[in-house]
């Protein structure tokens, strides 16, 4: 497939030498990586990474490391245009329960977050305009416990939006949803990326098809060999596992799932993670 005309700019995320070590057992190793704030002629763009691994392989540590919310053994993460280090609140994590406070209206949820990074007026402002983007306006008296899981979802998504600069974490948001739902996800995830240039989303998910076609970058965290084959401790993303999708032109087509070129690079990821 061609590729369409992309451009990059400063990196809005990177990983250097992220490790981690539980009670003496390596569970990252040695892991670089970096997105870059792509533009596209006339649009805003944002960036979204397919992330894979096999289970219990340290997806889920490395999450909470990008997130802030774990030191690294180490390593070091940086975000945003720039290039800070990470700390709690600049990464917004959109975990697979969609937690909201039970107590408070679907509009103060959103505003309780809004406060964090905005004053009292600006944060109202910006709530409205969320409410309004995330086709959640009719649904601001409601409390979490009568909103659909997909009105939840997106109130999640919303609510990170409000507080993190740019960045955001996606635990697995296509899990136990039906195909109708995984459609208005994906429509969630192409608004919050042409909202801004700069937003970028991180999509950790088992669904490798779905993922993909939403996905400009792709991340695969496996295990490297010795040269006498044995596993070496800790997994990794190798460059060889740093997929550019937007130069292979799989990036940003419509309907790009029933191309053939598509079907056969997610047989080979999933070759990939098999062998991991």
């Amino acid at each position: 497939m061609t590729p369409l005309p992309h451009n990059y700019k400063e990196p809005v995320l990177t990983l250097q030498g992220v490790s981690m070590t539980f009670n003496g057992e390596v569970v990252l190793r040695d892991i670089n990586a970096q997105v870059l704030d792509v533009t596209r002629p006339g649009m805003n763009q944002g960036q979204v990474v397919g992330f894979y691994g096999r289970s219990g392989i340290g997806k889920s540590v490395l999450c909470r490391i990008m997130a802030g919310l774990l030191a690294p053994s180490s390593g070091t993460v940086h975000v945003g245009v720039n290039q800070l280090p990470v700390r709690p609140g600049m990464v917004g994590l959109v975990q697979q329960r969609y937690p909201l406070f039970d107590h408070r209206t679907l509009h103060d949820n959103l505003l309780v977050a809004a406060l964090r990074k905005h004053a009292p007026d600006e944060a109202q402002r910006q709530v409205t305009s969320y409410l309004d983007r995330f086709c959640l306006t009719p649904h601001r008296k409601k409390y979490p416990a009568h909103l659909s899981g997909g009105q939840r979802q997106r109130a999640a998504i919303a609510q990170q939006l409000l507080c993190s600069e740019h960045l955001i974490l996606l635990d697995e948001p296509f899990s136990g949803l039906d195909v109708a739902m995984i459609d208005e996800v994906k429509k969630i995830i192409l608004e919050v990326t042409t909202m801004d240039e700069l937003n970028t989303v991180v999509i950790v998910s088992h669904d490798i098809a779905t993922t993909t076609a939403l996905a400009d970058r792709l991340w695969l965290l496996g295990y490297e060999r010795d040269a006498t084959g044995q596993l070496i401790p800790g997994a990794t993303i190798t460059q060889q596992h740093q997929y550019n999708l937007a130069e292979m032109g799989l990036a940003w087509h419509p309907n790009v799932e029933a191309e053939p070129e598509f079907a056969q690079f997610v047989e080979e990821i999933k070759s990939e993670i098999r062998g991991s």
